[in-house]
């Protein structure tokens, strides 16, 4: 595993490990001791994965402190436009968001830490998303951002987006609160 740094502290685009033979593909996605020489001493207790649709937006989701999580995520069938925003006041990168293509193809994996926010747009019919996260899903502490109130470019006129997603606050309207 390659871990590799992203303009947003804390966020790694990881390079799986792949074995390649006669049977076909064997990919590591998670190693404790790898994370853990890389910075990162994390325990995932929850798993779980979507199917989306060609031009599905999911996000941009994160849960409330104290339950908010860091994740792990990764594409094992089709390919996303996958979305982080920097929701910490204090960071150096504070508002700011970045995207990378995760597939089956390039079996990368990208690592988000606490404190932001994650989305992304399935660029192909029957994409399977797979998320580890931190901490268990808690109902009260789920949240959102709206999906195009960030400043960033998601190349689409009119996405697929769940009813939830399309009636979260906007970046600016959220941030009006003292949260993170």
């Amino acid at each position: 595993m390659e871990f590799i740094k992203t303009d947003i502290e804390g966020v790694f685009i990881i390079e799986n490990k792949i074995f390649k033979d006669e049977r076909g593909q064997f990919i590591k996605t998670f190693n404790s001791e790898i994370f853990k020489n890389n910075g990162i001493d994390i325990s995932f207790l929850e798993s779980y994965y979507s199917i989306s649709n060609k031009d599905v937006i999911r996000g941009m989701h994160f849960q409330l402190p104290p339950e908010d999580h860091s994740k792990l995520v990764y594409v094992i069938k089709g390919s996303v436009l996958d979305v982080v925003l920097d929701l910490r006041r204090n960071s150096k990168t504070f508002g700011k968001s970045i995207f990378v293509n995760l597939s089956e193809e390039n079996k990368r994996s990208l690592y988000i830490p606490k404190g932001l926010a994650h989305g992304f747009k399935s660029l192909e019919d029957n994409t399977v998303m797979v998320y580890n996260v931190s901490t268990g899903y808690d109902n009260k502490s789920d949240y959102g951002i709206l999906w195009n109130s960030f400043g960033f470019d998601w190349k689409i006129e009119n996405p697929i987006l769940s009813k939830r997603d399309k009636e979260f606050e906007t970046f600016n309207e959220f941030f009006k609160k003292e949260i993170f």
